[in-house]
């Protein structure tokens, strides 16, 4: 993959819409643990990717936008192997 991958809010959005049945504009801005880990398996099936994500780094996710900063970062650091 080169430079920033194509990952954006309203990718995560519409993967969290996938979860809730509701329409992706109609998706809260808050991720509670399941969401997140919803939004992690999806990242890594559409990336075919491991996210290595810390403890610290997954606590820090609360909402849209911190997982969007969080995914990207992971994304652009260079996969093992």
């Amino acid at each position: 993959m080169d430079g920033q991958p194509d990952l954006g809010r309203a990718d995560l959005l519409t993967m969290l819409a996938e979860l809730t049945t509701k329409p992706a504009a109609e998706v809260p801005d808050r991720i509670g643990s399941m969401e997140l880990a919803w939004l992690v398996h999806l990242v890594e099936q559409r990336y075919d990717r491991q996210l290595d994500l810390t403890d610290d780094e997954l606590a820090g996710i609360r909402t849209v936008d911190d997982a969007l900063a969080v995914f990207r970062a992971s994304l652009t650091t260079p996969a093992d192997g």
